[in-house]
């Protein structure tokens, strides 16, 4: 009876000990620079899962992008994206669905909407308007919200590390849908 106890203590405490290692923690959050994709030029991006304890979830990312030129045209762009990956570490199919919200200035591209010549023949403008902005598909006005999807491959690390993407990105707004939109991101997995 005294060997059974030992042995029951033995086991138990082996058993208390290898419940209390640390469990590994998976790269569930990661930065990375994306070309084209939900950003529309180019964005960094912050992405992570809503569960922490699996890789293949819903998720959310969130970014910032956009760019200022010479001649007053300059672009910002916000995308917020609801994600879920599919798969085994560290193969994973992406499916997300969002939207991208967008402010730009044009100040180069006005025209005259209204003009005529006067009794002395100079050119006369009564009102500039500017052109509508394109990104692929035209944007009325800023700022503004473009929809976006997310078909992709992503790899991620089991232990983390650097980490990749390549997307299909169909963007959409009043103006149309524009289904052949692609982006590639690079970055870190923690």
């Amino acid at each position: 009876m005294k060997k059974f106890l030992i042995f029951t203590l033995a086991s138990l405490l082996f058993c208390q000990i290898s419940f209390a290692q640390e469990v590994e923690k998976l790269p569930t959050q990661s930065f990375y620079l994306e070309i084209g994709g939900a950003g529309l030029p180019y964005s960094f991006n912050y992405d992570f899962r809503f569960d922490k304890e699996k890789m293949d979830s819903w998720g959310m990312r969130i970014g910032v992008g956009g760019y200022t030129v010479s001649g007053g045209e300059s672009f910002f762009s916000a995308p917020i994206m609801v994600n879920r990956l599919y798969g085994k570490g560290p193969h994973y199919f992406e499916f997300g669905v969002g939207a991208t919200f967008l402010a730009f200035s044009n100040d180069d591209y006005t025209y005259c909407s209204n003009w005529y010549y006067d009794q002395d023949g100079n050119y006369v403008c009564n009102s500039y308007e500017s052109d509508p902005y394109s990104f692929i598909l035209d944007i009325d006005g800023s700022p503004s919200v473009m929809g976006t999807l997310n078909f992709g491959y992503r790899k991620v690390p089991v232990d983390g590390g650097f980490t990749w993407k390549i997307n299909i990105n169909p963007i959409f707004n009043n103006n149309g849908f524009w289904p052949l939109y692609g982006g590639v991101g690079l970055g870190y997995s923690f």
